[in-house]
């Protein structure tokens, strides 16, 4: 009798060498950044978020090797999210995607610890290359955005009074602006914030004085034209 042996063949595991956390509110959006990032069988989605809030809370549990983040999230924007995600996640790279370029807003994530920025437009072509420079440690931004960063360097007095009043705010503050602008009551902020109503109403109370502001209509005109809601 011959003996035969038989070999059962092995489909090689793929080795995960970058975990990514994408947060957007439009599913069209999650689904479209999924597509591309599907390109590289070694990276893997490990989160998705819908809103800011969430995507702070989802890169705390599952720790990201990158984060990416639309800027105009409701609850809380990219720009709040960035400082708590590298705040509570500081090995976690935070890039930031956007329909709107001007440096004022180049500059503020760059200061909340974002190391990418770049149009959404142009996702489809750069986003990898994107994520492979962050997994590096490494600083990535397009030609226009470079562009801009020299331009608001060169010429300071481009930059908006409208920036330099919502600097005044502190984190938390620019956060109730936010979900008030977005037409929360006292309550529902107090609850999205794990706080009081009176410390709501005394943040608030504050927020108005800071600004000189009298009415929530003008605190909305203010939240848009300082990019913490999109209109």
């Amino acid at each position: 009798m011959v003996a035969v042996s038989l070999r059962v063949a092995q489909t090689p595991c793929t080795v995960i060498t970058a975990r990514i956390l994408i947060a957007d509110d439009h599913e069209l959006v999650r689904e479209g950044l999924r597509k591309v990032l599907a390109v590289r069988t070694d990276w893997q989605i490990c989160a998705e978020a819908k809103n800011g809030r969430e995507a702070v809370t989802l890169s705390t549990q599952h720790q990201p090797n990158v984060s990416i983040l639309d800027f105009s999230m409701p609850e809380l924007n990219g720009l709040e999210a960035t400082h708590k995600i590298r705040e509570n996640c500081p090995q976690t790279e935070v890039l930031i995607l956007t329909m709107h370029d001007n440096d004022r807003l180049v500059r503020e994530v760059l200061a909340a610890g974002a190391r990418s920025f770049i149009m959404k437009s142009d996702a489809s072509r750069l986003l990898i290359q994107a994520v492979e420079s962050l997994l590096r440690h490494k600083p990535f931004f397009t030609g226009r955005v470079s562009e801009l960063l020299l331009a608001g360097y060169l010429d300071p007095s481009d930059r908006s009074e409208g920036n330099v009043t919502s600097l005044q705010l502190t984190p938390r503050e620019r956060e109730i602006v936010q979900l008030i602008a977005e037409g929360k009551s006292n309550k529902e902020v107090a609850d999205a914030l794990t706080i009081s109503v009176k410390t709501v109403e005394t943040h608030r109370a504050n927020i108005m004085s800071k600004l000189d502001l009298r009415a929530v209509a003008d605190l909305v005109r203010y939240a848009i034209r300082n990019g913490i809601i999109q209109p």
